[in-house]
């Protein structure tokens, strides 16, 4: 009998230098994405594997949300046995966005301090 090895690719991650502004504010667009983000920002480094996230979606709308803050250079993730680690990247999407994460994370449901008028 063979010995059985992992078949789950390594993730691939992008740089936040190498993000365009739209990508960035595509990623940041969705509200499943920014529950994600908010939850990863309140957490210990690599503490939350992707399964510990009370979102609505299935496996597979995860993995996709997981794929586009990736590709979006938000986040990081590894493999640690059997489950799948994140970090929120603040550092580096701060230094190329500045302010941008921080608006995200302000309150929720658009509170963000201002009125606007007519």
């Amino acid at each position: 009998m063979a010995e059985r090895t992992s078949h789950r690719a390594a993730p691939e991650h992008t740089h936040p230098d190498d993000v365009p502004v739209p990508t960035a504010l595509a990623a940041l667009a969705d509200p499943i994405r920014i529950t994600l983000v908010r939850e990863l920002a309140g957490s210990p480094v690599w503490t939350r594997s992707c399964g510990s996230f009370d979102v609505p979606v299935g496996k597979a709308a995860l993995s996709h949300h997981f794929s586009v803050l990736r590709g979006a250079g938000l986040v990081e993730q590894r493999d640690e046995g059997p489950k799948r680690v994140n970090r929120l990247r603040r550092e580096e999407f701060d230094a190329r966005f500045p302010g941008l994460l921080a608006l995200v994370l302000r309150e929720e449901h658009g509170q963000c301090g201002g009125s606007i008028t007519a």
